[in-house]
């Protein structure tokens, strides 16, 4: 079999410039690593002290939620694939042969807080999750994704063009081990042989929903291919939360333009629920209601055009996850949290473990903008060497835009997750 050569996607993005200069340091060892800690690297703290755990600004997150109704609905799993469960990376992430990738690997485990030491990357992955889990309120939880392998369009797998591979039975274990904590999302391929039968049993098993990046998996979803599998989702009512607009990080067997909003119409006709992650917040498409050769346009744009479109009310929606790092304009933020017909299709998301990664997200830029109350900023960055998850809950809570914020029901998701055909 011949593969058509992969578009792989630049890793050197601006974002992640000092991320990567950070996991050079990992790698280099030493004194610059020391030096590296509290500037890019997470320092990966643990015990919340007691004057952030009771900060007024924290103590004003939880008001007016119900915290039993609070998942973030957007959270990875990832790890080295040492401890056996079945967890991949790609070739290209753990050989010096392509340095960048390499040095992202250990960046995004930093943030994780899982490559601290040689061995049980993977076990200290899901450890570090419930210490983080352990500083929000009783009963918040969160939806933790599997991630399936790249394959071709005749249904083969491709690990060598796979950067990670996370089992369905594997985020299913970890939530299963901590159920008031985790809810877990399959991830299958619908290329594969057995894509119908691997949704049924995944419903079966209680996944809330299924994940794509169709960028990287190699997934075009406007292919007739995919109807089946369409069918299937909406039969189990099991939402499709997938990848929209450009991809910065995850690599694989696929072309940019796959991630193009208006892809999605084949599923919603089929009466789909999607979740359009990120909301299309970065890069931009070509605008195919002006034809193939039409112009390129935002991702966001297109996004928004989709969420007008009242054929899709009620199915149709986006999650926030990292809509707040720094390669978005301010101006895309403004108008998630100004535009009050958006908010009721809003889920919140913390695309963990990004919120580990320091640079990508900050607080006193966000105040510069307007966007934040200055004096916020400080006790943020504090609490994000403590607690990613903890911090970047805060922040979404207090932003704010012509006194506009995102209401409660952005933040307490758990009800979309209810299945009808349960």
């Amino acid at each position: 079999m011949r593969l058509a050569s992969s578009p792989i996607l630049p890793a050197r993005r601006r974002w992640l410039r000092a991320g990567l200069a950070g996991g050079a340091l990992v790698a280099a060892g030493g004194v610059a690593a020391v030096l590296a800690r509290g500037k890019v690297l997470n320092p990966c703290l643990s015990g919340l002290p007691a004057e952030l755990s009771s900060h007024p600004l924290v103590a004003a997150s939880w008001q007016g939620l119900d915290p039993a109704q609070v998942w973030d609905a957007h959270a990875h799993l990832a790890g080295s694939g040492d401890g056996g469960y079945g967890v991949a990376l790609g070739p290209d992430m753990t050989r010096l042969r392509n340095p960048l990738r390499y040095l992202q690997t250990h960046v995004f485990l930093n943030a994780a807080c899982a490559n601290t030491e040689p061995g049980g990357v993977d076990d200290r992955y899901v450890e570090r999750l419930h210490t983080l889990m352990a500083d929000m309120a009783p009963g918040y939880k969160t939806v933790l994704f599997a991630f399936d392998r790249v394959h071709t369009p005749d249904g083969m797998p491709v690990p060598e063009y796979s950067t990670l591979y996370v089992p369905n039975e594997y985020a299913r274990d970890v939530a299963r081990a901590a159920p008031q904590r985790f809810e877990w999302v399959c991830s299958v391929h619908p290329y594969r042989a057995d894509a119908e039968d691997a949704l049924e049993r995944a419903a079966e098993e209680g996944a809330r929903a299924v994940k794509w990046l169709p960028p990287a998996m190699g997934i075009d979803p406007a292919v007739p291919a995919c109807e089946r599998f369409y069918r299937v989702l909406a039969r189990l009512d099991l939402p499709l939360i997938t990848h929209v607009g450009e991809e910065r990080v995850v690599h694989g067997l696929g072309r940019a333009e796959w991630g193009n909003p208006l892809l999605l119409r084949r599923a919603l006709d089929q009466g789909v629920r999607v979740v359009m992650a990120h909301c299309g917040t970065a890069g931009e498409d070509i605008d195919l209601d002006r034809g193939v050769q039409g112009p390129r346009v935002s991702s966001f744009e297109l996004f928004l055009r989709m969420m007008g479109d009242e054929r899709h009310r009620g199915l149709l929606h986006g999650d926030i996850a990292a809509v707040l790092l720094r390669n978005r304009p301010p101006e895309v933020l403004r108008t998630l949290l100004e535009r009050d017909d958006l908010h009721p299709r809003l889920l919140y998301g913390t695309d963990y473990p990004l919120p580990g990664i320091l640079p990508v997200i900050s607080p006193a830029a966000l105040a510069r903008a307007g966007l934040l109350a200055e004096e916020a900023a400080p006790v943020l960055e504090t609490i994000r060497r403590y607690n990613p998850l903890l911090f970047i809950f805060v922040l979404n809570r207090h932003l704010t835009s012509h006194g506009r914020r995102l209401p409660a029901n952005v933040f307490e998701t758990r009800r979309f997750f209810d299945r009808k055909s349960k």
